[in-house]
């Protein structure tokens, strides 16, 4: 499998960035697209790129936030047949508190409405096509940690902290060993990586790919979390877009040559 980034934070001469993520994946005979950036840079990426977003077969949100989500309505526009792939629950309800401001950090208004015979909500585990699987959180309540990042949901007329409900792991069997996405990874990469191998216990991890959502973190959370995701075994970290430099380097310090960066641009073959 082949996957290229389109979108991430990190730019190189060729290939301009943005605060979001949006990666084309060549999975045998299957192309598709997890995640569509804060904008419609990953339609002007794909073309400098060579990949053809009309060939797309299916795309997936891999969490209901506006730098993931924004470029959906764009999508619809390029290729007008593939379905995208939600988790159940998501909405457009999702914001950021800051005192007692809310400021909405969600999939743009109205996409989920004007777009919904393209949009298909998925439960549990799914396997979408042969050997791909969309894999949410299991067993875990994770509205501390939206509690602690300030992400809150709006529920009628409440405020809950987010329990990342809306998340979910695009995971792919290689000949290697499983392959895992998670473009944020809010819910720790290391719970996400366990997660993924209760789900498939006879399988090896071979990769994590995505943003650990770390850039406000303190050194010694993510020294913590590298601690962790290194007693995991995961043979591979791929990380970028929320991770941020410092933790960057905090990861690598850990976990070695274990830990690479990825950028706008970056194909990654597994």
């Amino acid at each position: 499998m082949k996957a290229t980034v389109l979108v991430d934070n990190i730019s190189n001469e060729q290939i301009e960035g943005e605060w979001g993520l949006s990666i084309y994946i060549e999975y045998g005979k299957y192309n598709i697209l997890l995640d569509t950036g804060a904008s419609d840079l990953f339609v002007k990426n794909a073309e400098k790129l060579g990949k053809d977003l009309e060939k797309v077969d299916f795309g997936v949100l891999s969490h209901a936030h506006f730098d993931h989500a924004n470029g959906m309505q764009d999508f619809f526009s390029a290729n007008r047949n593939a379905k995208f792939f939600l988790r159940a629950g998501s909405e457009e309800n999702n914001y950021f508190k800051k005192w007692i401001f809310h400021k909405y950090i969600g999939i743009k208004k109205n996409t989920l409405v004007k777009f919904r015979d393209r949009i298909e909500y998925v439960e549990g585990d799914v396997e979408i096509v042969p050997g791909v699987f969309l894999i949410p959180h299991k067993g875990v309540d994770l509205s501390e940690i939206g509690r602690k990042n300030n992400m809150y949901l709006k529920k009628r007329w409440k405020w809950e902290a987010d329990n990342f409900a809306h998340e979910q792991s695009l995971v792919f069997k290689t000949d290697e060993g499983l392959v895992i996405f998670n473009s944020c990874s809010h819910g720790g990469a290391d719970q996400i990586i366990r997660e993924v191998s209760k789900t498939f216990p006879d399988e090896t991890i071979k990769a994590l790919i995505g943003g650990f959502h770390t850039y406000q973190n303190s050194k010694e959370e993510v020294k913590e979390l590298g601690e962790r995701i290194k007693k995991t075994g995961i043979e591979s970290i791929y990380t970028g877009h929320c991770t941020g430099k410092v933790s960057l380097c905090v990861l690598q310090k850990e976990l070695g040559e274990q830990v690479q960066a990825f950028h706008a641009g970056l194909v990654m073959e597994f």
